[in-house]
């Protein structure tokens, strides 16, 4: 029988700036740099994944979210793989993949213990093929975070497909532009209090503008940079991406976005007009003082948290039906609405493929519908316009 200490608690909570890290198991084991230049002062698995975690501006419910997930994943590798992160290989990730589907029955209780208690264990039962997918992007965004700082010389999980969940083939994930212009809106009579705070305010404007005009995907408009948005005369506008696939796209950039984007810049303590060299991140953290690229995850967090405060003004305005889709809205929905509208606007699809990305326009197609209310009364209208015709 395994010992039960095999789920000892790991320590993954955020360092403060100054704090000293003291060591608890295997997984503190001072390592070997493998960059000449780390960007990171982390020496152990547990130090990195502290990092990766208290590096995002998520709330306390992502933060433990990660921790869980980052939890289980540091403790299958040193329990059962029996390696560290920099050991690890693709056919691990893949193993992990699997064991997620149906964790041993030493893994798992239906009682939710306290993680201090001997009897916690890290499952309640097997997971669903959403919940692998979360698991495995936190897996991913710590490896890839290890492999930019330095840390890892290279990152296996690059090379792991995400867990493939069922899609409908019906986009029904969109918000109408008088729901989206809400949550702009409210974001931008956010009132600051600090420097900080007014530098998220630019930031989250900028991103709400920015995923409603281009459809980017999130880790496409995260992982650009400034240099990234140029123009090449004419006045149009560009936005530079790296697709699914590692296939560039060519995005168009409205006047508005251009304005939030040269207003985020100035809070940031940079001058509003950028040249196509620039490298800096394009969406940058607002608690670092050094210039620090935001996660994919806290980007997210970003949308969610003003989709969320739109949702309460449109609650009090009475509109349910905004803040009921606002409430559920993630950044990727804002995907979905720029194709629907776009589509419903008479856009060709072809044009549409090309912006979005799509392997296949019946991808695109399935942006192409209206909504219920828009449905009814054309088929009404149509048949009134009948009946009128044959003089009923």
């Amino acid at each position: 029988m395994k010992p039960m200490t095999k789920f000892a608690p790991i320590d993954l909570a955020p360092r403060l700036p100054g704090t000293d890290d003291a060591p608890s198991s295997r997984l503190d084991v001072k390592m070997f740099r493998v960059a000449d230049d780390p960007i990171t002062e982390a020496q152990t698995d547990a130090e990195i994944a502290r990092e990766f975690i208290g590096n995002g501006e998520l709330s306390a419910k992502s933060i433990a979210n990660s921790q869980k997930e980052l939890y289980r994943f540091l403790t299958w590798c040193r329990e059962e793989a029996k390696k560290t992160l920099s050991q690890l290989n693709v056919a691990d990730l893949n193993a992990y993949k699997e064991f997620l589907r149906n964790p041993p029955p030493d893994w798992i209780s239906k009682t939710k213990w306290p993680r201090s208690d001997p009897r916690y264990r890290p499952f309640t039962g097997p997971l669903s093929d959403p919940s692998r997918r979360q698991a495995m992007i936190a897996v991913k965004g710590l490896l890839a975070f290890a492999e930019q700082t330095g840390y890892l010389r290279r990152n296996p999980a690059a090379l792991v497909r995400n867990v493939r969940t069922p899609v409908a083939s019906r986009i029904t994930r969109y918000l109408t532009p008088e729901a989206i212009a809400l949550a702009i809106e409210t974001v931008s009579k956010r009132v600051p209090d600090s420097p900080a705070a007014a530098q998220r305010r630019a930031r989250d404007r900028f991103l709400l503008i920015a995923f409603a005009h281009t459809g980017a995907r999130l880790n496409e408009l995260v992982s650009a940079n400034m240099g990234d948005i140029y123009s090449e005369g004419k006045n149009r506008w560009w936005l530079d991406v790296m697709g699914k696939g590692n296939k560039p796209r060519r995005l168009p950039v409205p006047a508005d976005m251009l304005e939030a984007f040269r207003a985020y810049r100035e809070t940031f303590g940079l001058p509003p007009v950028t040249a196509r060299a620039d490298r800096t991140p394009l969406v940058l953290s607002s608690r670092s003082r050094a210039v620090t690229r935001l996660t994919d995850e806290a980007a997210s967090e970003a949308i969610k948290n003003g989709f969320a405060e739109a949702a309460g003004v449109a609650a009090r305005q009475g509109e349910a039906d905004i803040a009921a889709s606002l409430r559920h809205a993630s950044a990727h929905w804002l995907r979905h609405s720029m194709l629907t509208n776009h589509a419903n606007n008479g856009v060709q699809l072809k044009t549409l493929q090309d912006t979005a990305g799509h392997a296949n326009i019946a991808t695109t197609a399935g942006y192409l519908h209206k909504t219920d209310n828009e449905r009814h009364d054309e088929i009404i209208g149509s048949i009134l316009n009948e009946d009128a015709k044959k003089g009923r």
